[in-house]
């Protein structure tokens, strides 16, 4: 599987998968993080617009990446979240953290 990822300016925007899983989290962050510590990237945008499936390990994923971007003095967002994924996102409390866009 590749990761769609693309940079704008200091942004790095991923278009997630439809099945964000534990083999996809796993190929997400370390694509991810090699781009954000390589590149002089400020802010990551998760794409969830194809995403119709997150377990844990999505979860996880995101919360990764929102540390590593904190220490960095960066920021993370998730955009076009929908349907199951958003309410699994919500009842996970990563919301409180990273802002969720529809």
């Amino acid at each position: 599987m590749e990761i769609e990822g693309k940079i704008t300016d200091k942004s790095l925007i991923i278009q997630l998968p439809q099945e964000l899983d534990h083999h996809s989290a796993d190929q997400i962050c370390r694509e991810t993080d090699k781009l954000a510590t390589t590149e002089d990237i400020r802010e990551i945008i998760f794409d969830f617009s194809r995403t119709t499936f997150c377990d844990s390990s999505g979860i996880g994923m995101l919360m990764g990446r929102y540390k590593m971007m904190n220490a960095l003095g960066g920021t993370v967002r998730a955009v076009q979240v929908k349907g199951r994924v958003a309410k699994i996102l919500m009842l996970s409390g990563i919301t409180k953290i990273i802002p969720l866009e529809s």
